[in-house]
């Protein structure tokens, strides 16, 4: 028996629509780090939600495990000792961490005078309730390294949330290739769920959609009288970088919308759309809220830009329709 081949998927060339949409064009900044200035006096914090980091088995690891070396002979370890260990003890480490991975240039010496400083906000983070235990985790698991990191992430976006405007960031862009285009988009795919963009919104023929959740969005981005263009962002380059307790991951945003609210130059929103929220979901925010949109303002090159997500995808359009008016009302 000889089996029949497989017909070939139907693939569409996603591309720029060019000369006759180039007036919609979309540039960006393509951002490989940040710097940001400590100040000179006193360290302060702002902690948000965001700062929530939940202790449970997904992110530590299980709590008790069985090791049978002879047969039916079996020990169980587990993690109980860690409910022994004080406070204070947590408290030191924390913040030892957090001063000698986040406040430490390489080539000088740890700044000790920080440490007072560093201390109290970690003491703030910990009394505030910023650290939740769940499903029999200990507060002294975050003697973990990885667990360590991303608490000291945790409370670094919230000291440097409290120095925007006195203190600048400044993002760090691609010396080699500093600004991205939508009039660099050209790529096939073969996805199913595609919106066929309006000729009058978009740079870009397609939106490959990911979800129905996005094919929504482009609905009503297209819909709105304020939106003068928008794009998807695939394989458009707009990446931004962020950490992940000690690890380093690009976070890949949805899209970019210009809008027009009654100001000089239009507005660059950048638009997540996020059903299900983990742990790193925060990391994204936090790192675009704190670092990248400061940091990319600061450098008055690329206009204005905002950040939005959007959680609840059953209410997009309204959720949006209330941004719009904000914008324009501040």
């Amino acid at each position: 028996m000889i089996a029949k081949p497989k017909p070939p998927k139907n693939t569409v060339h996603v591309k720029d629509v060019s000369p006759d949409r180039d007036q919609l064009e979309i540039t960006f900044p393509r951002v490989e780090g940040y710097r940001v200035e400590l100040p000179e006096d006193k360290l302060t914090a702002v902690f948000t939600p965001d700062s929530v980091l939940e202790l449970n088995s997904q992110l530590v690891g299980a709590k008790v495990t069985q090791n049978s070396g002879i047969i039916d002979e079996a020990v169980e370890l587990n993690v109980k000792h860690l409910e022994s260990v004080h406070q204070l003890t947590v408290l030191f480490h924390v913040t030892k961490h957090l001063l000698y991975n986040k406040y430490h240039d390489p080539g000088e010496e740890p700044k000790m005078h920080l440490f007072g400083q560093l201390k109290r906000i970690v003491r703030q983070w910990l009394d505030g309730g910023y650290c939740r235990c769940t499903g029999g985790t200990y507060i002294a698991q975050l003697l973990y390294q990885e667990i360590a990191d991303m608490a000291c992430d945790r409370i670094k976006a919230a000291i440097t949330e409290s120095m925007i405007g006195d203190r600048p960031i400044k993002a760090i862009l691609d010396a080699y290739n500093p600004t991205g285009s939508t009039s660099h988009v050209s790529f096939n795919t073969s996805k199913q769920t595609l919106w066929q963009t309006a000729h009058n919104k978009s740079h870009i023929n397609w939106v490959v959609c990911d979800s129905d959740w996005e094919a929504e969005f482009a609905r009503v981005a297209e819909s709105h009288p304020r939106v003068r263009s928008y794009v998807k962002n695939q394989s458009l380059g707009l990446e931004v970088p962020y950490l992940y307790g000690s690890t380093q991951r690009h976070y890949i945003p949805d899209f970019i919308v210009k809008i027009d609210d009654g100001r000089d130059g239009l507005l660059n929103l950048v638009v997540e759309i996020k059903g299900f929220r983990g742990e790193d979901a925060k990391d994204k925010e936090n790192t675009m809220k704190t670092y990248w949109i400061p940091g990319v303002n600061n450098l008055c090159k690329f206009g204005r830009w905002q950040f939005a997500e959007f959680k609840s995808v059953f209410e997009i359009e309204s959720d949006f329709h209330k941004l719009i008016a904000k914008l324009v009302n501040n």
